[in-house]
């Protein structure tokens, strides 16, 4: 670890120790005295998508002809509300109409979860995994749907736990006809 990591290391750990101080917890319990170091290194982990470039995960394509749309349905992910930094989670249901190339089928699970290990907001995170799968392969249409239920809604504020969906339709998928066909492989 350099030095300037180290630094900045030690300062997170004071700010996690201020933190439970601040909430009334006693920072010499002995369930706490790891917690400074356990949160840093869970922070990281929750977060490292932002040293992961979608794009450069997309890159794997095959060359085959289809004319069908494809669809990777039920990719689990969990992300973090930028407003709350609290956790959401939920699906994400990828589909596109190929043009010339495909991708391998674990690198768009790969993609969402690298958008998804940021600080988010649902709605973004939708049209990012679309702009994605859109300029990596240059495909007839892209249909992204995102469900997602979010402990910042739940937990405080509202105390409602409901269940976000949101969608970005590109190209062809903009067309009644193909929009229709994705929901209907989505609930068959």
């Amino acid at each position: 670890m350099s030095d300037k990591e180290s630094h900045v290391s030690n300062d997170l750990e004071q700010t996690v120790l201020r933190q439970l101080e601040f909430i009334g917890e006693d920072i010499h319990r002995e369930g706490l005295l790891e917690t400074p170091k356990r949160v840093i290194k869970a922070l990281r982990e929750l977060t490292k998508g932002y040293q992961q470039d979608p794009r450069t995960i997309l890159n794997k394509t095959f060359n085959v002809k289809s004319d069908q749309m494809i669809i990777v349905q039920d990719i689990e992910y969990w992300s973090m509300c930028e407003h709350h930094m609290l956790p959401f989670t939920g699906k994400a249901h990828v589909a596109y109409l190929p043009q010339d190339r495909v991708v391998g089928l674990s690198k768009i699970p790969r993609a969402v979860h690298a958008l998804a290990r940021r600080l988010q907001v649902q709605e973004r995170l939708t049209h990012q995994i679309a702009d994605a799968i859109e300029q990596a392969l240059d495909p007839l249409g892209v249909g992204v749907i995102v469900t997602g239920q979010h402990l910042c809604c739940a937990m405080r504020g509202a105390k409602a736990p409901v269940v976000m969906k949101t969608s970005a339709l590109r190209r062809t998928f903009l067309d009644q006809a193909v929009r229709g066909e994705f929901l209907s492989l989505l609930k068959g």
